[in-house]
């Protein structure tokens, strides 16, 4: 198949709505119902639909009252919390559009995008401010532009978001209201700057249009998360990525409960909160697992949990090809093996995401089909999705009731995917942005206004798209065979010895891999076998290059020869988004990664 498309699920909007009416249909529908929850200790306090309103609308005059005009931009760097969410909101409520930044940007880059923005007022968090202030001490020009500088807290010296505010009861009704109804569909609400692995940090222009129409589509596309009695949700993602940020705009219009976590705090949060769903990336689920595998060490019952796990595989192959049409799905036999192990070992595992959770999603990379088969098995099903930035998150997701692991699902109700005749995926639809901000290149949508994705894939005769790779990152070897790097990487990461992965031989007589060690899978390997090395010492250790061999002959069964890693390297380095060797969602920076390793690189093929 070479073209799949969704038909929309949503009503048809008026060209003058906008993403505040997400908010007003949910405070009008059911006031009381929690959208939000704060942690209080060891508690959590609901904000009412109707008491999150009153608040954004309290914010939204004190922006006005300072001179806020319909379409300025309004930036805000801060982990996400509920005040980020209130802020967003308050800024479309007062007709602006928000600006998000990652709490781990460089100076130069948050300078770059409040520059590139046009951003003239700014929320920080406070651990933030000097940060901030730094930026524009070092840039007079930028800092003559802005008008305020707010913390992102209620109380404390300086402006804050009370005395923002403050000034906003002289502000009508009838003012506030011409402010939030400026906007319309095809009004920008968000510039999202991409994380980006290569080059400076694009705008992207997220329409009022792109979130309302995903969040009308999505909601009754997935009944189940967002359609359970009582959904409830704990972002830890930075809401500065589009896919957390247009999910909590999905969350609040379908009546979810968002609260927020630390991933640092994770584990807690989720006996405390007990959500029903999740949105996460593949490195917490491979956190996940390596834990569990090393709990199950400690206690002496590592065999019961490779047979558990193994049987939780199986279960979910089964399941899978039942879907697929190529069986009749788990046997008697698995049946009881399952039922057994749920008691023993499952159940322990739903408890570690608190007791409550029915679904997970993952996005911003792919997620190995042998941990979305055991997770699945375990009774933690995973929904993998694909989209871009340029795509406001979601294009393509499995569904609770339509699942093909190893694929990101089919389109999103009114999106089209289609395969290009090099194997790129283009794609169009309700999701696709307006543009690069300040673009004078022309942006890349062919003749069909499909948006050029540059990733590869393919779809498979029911419209369930593979992602194979990225176009830029394909590797051509000297003797010309183009090897796509992601599939061998992925295979690797799912060693628990293996943190990250990457494949290089561009213009080389062989592909390679370089190697970083989990120090998390290592210590647990130690222990099992009466060790003790640390990181470096296990970067030459017989043991545990063998170990990491058999991950690599595990990639390799993949490929042809040609494509297979014929060497790897053990590199000391530690991958940090805060030295720009990953972003924000945990990918690598390839050309970052290649630069720092160059001398380690140049020792494989001398």
């Amino acid at each position: 198949m070479r073209e799949a498309h969704t038909d929309r699920l949503g009503p048809r909007r008026p060209e003058g709505a906008n993403a505040t009416d997400l908010l007003l249909e949910r405070a009008s529908a059911t006031p009381e119902r929690a959208v939000y929850a704060l942690r209080d200790g060891t508690s959590w306090r609901d904000v009412a639909a109707a008491d999150f309103l009153e608040q954004v609308q309290w914010l939204a005059r004190g922006l006005i009252a300072g001179g806020l005009s319909a379409g300025d931009r309004v930036a805000i760097l801060s982990p996400s919390c509920y005040e980020w969410s209130l802020v967003d909101f308050a800024i479309w409520y007062a007709g602006g559009v928000s600006v998000p930044i990652y709490e781990t940007d460089s100076p130069a880059q948050i300078e770059w995008i409040l520059r590139d923005s046009g951003a003239s007022r700014v929320f920080v968090a406070p651990a933030l401010g000097a940060t901030v202030t730094g930026v524009l001490e070092a840039s007079p020009d930028l800092a003559e532009r802005f008008i305020r500088v707010t913390s992102l807290e209620f109380d404390g010296e300086g402006p804050t978001l009370s005395s923002l505010a403050g000034p906003g009861h002289g502000v009508s009704d009838a003012e506030l209201e011409r402010h939030r109804a400026a906007a319309g569909l095809s009004s920008p609400a968000t510039i999202v700057y991409t994380s980006g692995t290569t080059g400076r940090p694009k705008g992207c222009v997220v329409t009022h249009g792109n979130l309302v129409l995903l969040t009308d589509n999505l909601i009754p596309h997935l009944p189940d998360p967002l359609g359970a009695p009582d959904p409830r949700t704990l972002m830890f993602l930075p809401l500065a990525h589009v896919l957390a940020h247009a999910v909590q705009v999905v969350c609040l219009a379908a009546g979810a409960t968002v609260a927020y976590s630390s991933p640092n705090e994770l584990l807690s949060a989720l006996r405390s909160f007990r959500p029903t769903f999740l949105l996460g990336v593949p490195r917490i689920f491979e956190k996940v697992y390596a834990a569990a595998l090393d709990q199950a060490a400690r206690a002496g019952r590592s065999g019961v949990f490779a047979r558990a796990a193994a049987v939780a595989r199986d279960y979910s192959a089964a399941v899978d090809n039942a879907a697929a049409g190529r069986g009749e799905g788990p046997g008697r036999r698995l049946r009881l093996a399952h039922a057994v192990f749920d008691r023993l070992v499952y159940g322990r595992l739903r408890a570690v995401f608190g007791g409550a959770f029915t679904t997970a999603v993952c996005g911003g990379g792919p997620l190995s089909p042998q941990l979305t088969h055991f997770f699945r098995g375990v009774g933690v099903p995973v929904l993998e999705g694909y989209g871009l930035t340029e795509t406001t998150g979601p294009c393509t997701v499995n569904t609770a009731g339509h699942v093909r692991v190893g694929s990101v699902g089919r389109p999103v109700p009114g999106t089209s995917v289609r395969i290009a005749d090099d194997g790129e995926i283009l794609v169009r639809g309700i999701g696709v942005f307006a543009g690069y901000h300040g673009a004078t290149e022309a942006t890349a949508f062919d003749a069909d206004g499909y948006f050029a994705t540059g990733d590869l894939g393919r779809l498979d005769a029911d419209g369930f798209l593979t992602v194979t790779g990225r176009k830029k990152d394909l590797i051509v070897t000297a003797g010309g065979k183009n090897v796509a790097p992601e599939p061998l990487e992925e295979v690797l990461r799912a060693s628990p010895l293996v943190e990250h992965a990457l494949v290089v031989g561009e213009g080389r007589p062989f592909v390679s891999a370089l190697i970083v060690l989990d120090r998390d899978g290592l210590a647990m390997w130690c222990r099992e076998h009466g060790r003790k090395l640390d990181v470096h010492a296990a970067a030459t250790d017989p043991a545990v290059l063998g170990e990491v061999q058999a991950a690599v002959d595990a990639a390799n069964a993949l490929v042809s020869r040609a494509e297979s890693i014929r060497k790897f390297a053990v590199v000391g380095l530690e991958p940090s988004i805060e030295a720009g060797q990953l972003t924000p969602s945990l990918k690598l920076r390839r050309a970052a990664v290649v630069a720092d390793c160059r001398d380690e690189i140049e020792a494989i093929y001398s």
